[in-house]
């Protein structure tokens, strides 16, 4: 039997077909716009997600027995607002997981409804591109369409709903609205009341595995698939990718290097820090997990690459990068503002430490360390909560660099699994339908199964020395900026 795994990605999305062994078959990728209307501002249109997925998923079962389509998951992008009327019509461009219009409704939220009660509601505090702010900056902005709303449905839940009919979600997707209680596994009734919506508004909730339906007649004839094709609820695009790498089970740790950067860290019980500087969610095997994200990961490196040095050749730009730790300019990789550890739309990124000597190298490489030490932030975080990491897996587009996966095992000074197949959420998502569908008893069992590490990356001990004293550095040019701003 196949299963499909469809990652519903920032710029594109990216499909697999995969078998029940966890042999990758067929991998198709379909792009689609992003708009900006405003600076600081991120939207796309949900329409463009379906049908980019029906084209891609034809073309990925192009040749194939389409009968022996067993299930379909969804890794997708998480926290964006997706709101349909009563006649399940998409209202307004989706608002995505990087806008950052919604500053006041996360200051009103933190400071006045206070973040020991949104952490009481929710296990978080409010970040700018968490959903239910979204749903405030819709009320106060927007309140012709704040009435029109019947549903609210995040990306990857769009495209379920459109394949199946099913307004649904699952736990791990559901925990970045700041609109569930994530410990009692429910939609928290204090924050709709805060959001003036009603719990009816909100879709049902799933395990990530759980099966949602099939597909409906339309689905069916857009995609090329039989009715029998069961809808898995997926996962977000971090719990999926986690998934994907095996990062199930108490303390194992996951790093992704996508558009966003994520350290994820799983756990078999509920867990909520003390500051608030870790997001505390439900993952995808049916248990929790603890997760950092800074904004402007590997998009740092591609507006690096392809809009200032106008190559898309990243690996030539790398090749004159010899010597680690010892790069005297630094990058803040906040092109997006940040959400962690900081919390702050309004910041920017920016270079530090340039000179007459300054080369076009040394500027690519700040941009890779910048990027590894907005994750070491959430490894001192990590550190300072009892939590021990030894190792990591990584995946994601930056995780093809093998120079940047060396920085990264220097930075942290933890050893990096790479593992087998790095598909991340695409792979993950697949996985779920597999065992939605019952070729395994869970998703631990798949990811015993199926997952394996080809190569660990381990740190230079000097080199790793050499990158504390940076990390320092780099540690305080945030709050020096800030004083200024």
């Amino acid at each position: 039997m196949y299963y499909i795994g469809v990652d519903l990605g920032t710029s594109s999305v990216k499909l697999l077909l995969m078998d029940e062994t966890g042999s990758i078959e067929k991998i198709v990728s379909r792009d689609y716009p992003l708009y900006f209307p405003k600076n600081g501002w991120s939207e796309q249109s949900p329409e463009d997600w379906y049908q980019k997925t029906c084209e891609g998923l034809k073309e990925l079962t192009e040749g194939i027995d389409k009968d022996l389509v067993a299930g379909i998951s969804f890794g997708g992008q998480m926290h964006g607002l997706v709101i349909l009327d009563e006649d399940d019509q998409v209202i307004r461009p989706a608002i995505l997981w990087n806008d950052g219009r919604t500053q006041k409704e996360t200051d009103w939220l933190n400071q006045d409804v206070g973040t020991d009660k949104l952490a009481q509601e929710t296990a978080n505090i409010a970040f700018a591109g968490f959903t239910a702010p979204k749903i405030l900056w819709i009320e106060k902005n927007e309140p012709e369409n704040f009435k029109k709303i019947a549903k609210i449905m995040l990306p990857k839940d769009y495209l379920a709903y459109c394949l199946s009919g099913v307004h649904c979600t699952d736990y791990s997707d559901a925990s970045g609205m700041l609109l569930m209680d994530v410990a009692g596994k429910c939609w928290s009734k204090e924050m709709t009341e805060i959001c003036h919506i009603k719990e009816e508004m909100l879709p049902k909730l799933f395990e990530s595995y759980d099966v949602v339906g099939t597909l409906t007649e339309k689905a069916a004839k857009d995609t090329g698939l039989p009715l029998t094709v069961k809808v898995i609820a997926g996962a977000g695009d971090n719990a999926a990718a986690a998934v994907g790498t095996g990062t199930v089970g108490e303390g194992a740790c996951n790093i992704s290097l996508g558009t966003s950067g994520t350290m994820f860290i799983s756990s078999e019980s509920f867990k909520l820090p003390e500051n608030h500087a870790l997001h505390s969610f439900c993952h995808a095997d049916g248990k929790w997990h603890l997760m950092a994200c800074t904004l402007s990961a590997a998009s740092s490196n591609k507006w690096w690459n392809e809009d200032i040095l106008h190559t898309e050749d990243y690996g030539k730009e790398q090749e004159e990068i010899q010597v680690l730790g010892e790069n005297n300019v630094f990058y803040l990789p906040h092109l997006m503002g940040e959400r962690f550890p900081h919390n702050d739309t309004k910041i920017r990124a920016m270079f530090y430490g340039m000179s007459m000597d300054t080369t076009r190298a040394d500027m690519t490489q700040a941009v890779l360390e910048g990027v590894a030490f907005s994750m070491r932030d959430a490894l001192e975080v990590a550190k300072s909560l009892g939590i021990t990491i030894t190792r990591s897996k990584v995946c994601g587009g930056g995780a093809k660099s093998d120079l940047w996966k060396q920085i990264l095992a220097d930075v942290l000074n933890i050893e990096i699994d790479v593992p087998e197949t790095e598909q991340g959420p695409g792979l993950g998502a697949a996985m779920l339908a597999a065992v939605g569908c019952g070729a395994y008893e869970s998703v631990k069992a798949a990811c015993d199964a199926m997952i394996r590490v080809k190569e660990t990356v381990k740190p230079d001990k000097d080199t790793a020395a050499k990158y504390d004293e940076k990390y320092a550095f780099y540690h305080k040019l945030y709050p020096a900026i800030k004083t200024v701003l």
